[in-house]
């Protein structure tokens, strides 16, 4: 197992190419060929904790928050080769911290992730709708 310490950021910007390479890396479906419009996903999101590893991106948490009320937590991925390592979890433990304990935490799940969610603290919830995207 690799044992290089693990480094947060908060709001860092971050290289779209770079957020492409880890969305690829951790199997989450994001549009990564797509860089523009990564770089706007980035660009304003009101809250972005990163992981690096010896400099380099490993994990991103991007969050939409009005930081009283509610945060939505719409992208969670570590690159694969350090999952296991806790650092999902402290992605989502630093952005807690950051929104505070009056603000719930909702998200989407990608469904290849369903089982993950409830082993860090997230409860189903069975009164959400979508939209779904056109693409």
């Amino acid at each position: 197992m690799n044992t290089t310490p693990i480094d947060y950021r908060h709001n860092l910007p971050l290289d779209p190419v770079e957020v492409a390479r880890v969305f690829d890396a951790s199997g989450i479906k994001r549009p990564t060929a797509d860089l523009p419009r990564i770089a706007r996903m980035f660009a304003a999101p009101a809250l972005v904790i990163s992981a690096w590893c010896a400099g380099r991106l490993v994990g991103v948490a991007r969050s939409l928050t009005d930081y009283s009320y509610c945060c939505y937590l719409s992208d969670l991925a570590v690159d694969q080769a350090l999952q296991g390592r806790g650092i999902g979890r402290e992605l989502i433990r630093r952005t807690q911290a950051v929104i505070g304990d009056e603000v719930s935490l909702i998200l989407l799940s990608a469904p290849d992730a369903m089982s993950y969610y409830p082993a860090v603290g997230f409860q189903p919830a069975d009164n959400a709708f979508v939209i779904r995207r056109q693409r």
